[in-house]
């Protein structure tokens, strides 16, 4: 699995460029001053606002904060709307979109790292995954994963286990954000096997194989002691990545 080399927007940036076959990579750190916190929460919603006051913890709070501060700031870079002014409407799983606009994003965050995925049209989803080995990773596979998945993972060598567990991890669930069914469409919607090189390969989509060929999955460490997978619907020509990192 590749490593991520993230690079700095361009400068003086006023409307960052997304072409059709593009797939935007964003990475920013949550862990913030307590100035930079305040100047992001004074372009948030109301509603963000009251979601941050629901977390017990600072930490939390702040971390959402920055999280979806950043997401307006990103956003900004494409669109050109005031940071403060941009409407999210949400799905009925609460993924949040932009109405009237085809720019396509999602995010996820593990401790204080963020992702961001943008492109435009397309369905698209990232998961980040803190890989931690205190996890009983095949006890988890089995619960959730189909049968063949939870017996390559149980198969593996304690040091290779939770690697592999939280990559396969990644894939469906940046899978089901993209779909915007989240954990309740189930984590065994995408059935992944491992080749003798250890290669992840895509069998089917919903037990369907065909479908696994409408979607696109790369998966990267984006930093030590992470992995995270990127998912994009009806990939019909060869995507190109690129990676900006906000701080």
């Amino acid at each position: 699995m590749k490593c991520v080399n993230w690079k700095s927007p361009p400068l003086n940036l006023e409307k960052l460029n997304l072409l059709d076959n593009q797939v935007h990579l964003w990475r920013a750190n949550l862990d913030i001053s307590a100035s930079e916190i305040e100047q992001l929460k004074n372009i948030l919603s109301t509603d963000e606002k009251d979601r941050a006051e629901r977390f017990k913890f600072v930490q939390h709070q702040n971390r959402f904060i920055a999280a979806r501060g950043f997401l307006r700031k990103i956003i900004n870079y494409y669109l050109s709307i005031p940071q403060q002014d941009i409407l999210f409407k949400y799905s009925d799983r609460g993924k949040p979109k932009l109405p009237y606009n085809n720019l396509q994003f999602n995010l996820s965050h593990s401790q204080n790292i963020a992702l961001y995925a943008i492109t435009k049209h397309k369905l698209i989803g990232i998961d980040i995954e803190y890989v931690r080995s205190d996890v009983d990773c095949y006890k988890i596979a089995e619960r959730f994963f189909n049968t063949r998945e939870y017996q390559l993972i149980k198969n593996l060598d304690r040091a290779k286990q939770a690697q592999t567990f939280f990559h396969f991890w990644t894939i469906k669930e940046a899978y089901l954000k993209a779909t915007g069914e989240g954990l309740v469409g189930g984590l065994d919607a995408v059935e992944i096997n491992l080749d003798r090189e250890s290669n992840i390969n895509i069998l089917g989509i919903a037990k369907e194989t065909i479908a696994a060929n409408n979607w696109f999955f790369d998966s990267f460490i984006p930093q030590d002691d992470f992995i995270a997978t990127v998912a994009v619907k009806n990939q019909q020509q060869p995507l190109t990545i690129k990676q900006y990192t906000l701080n």
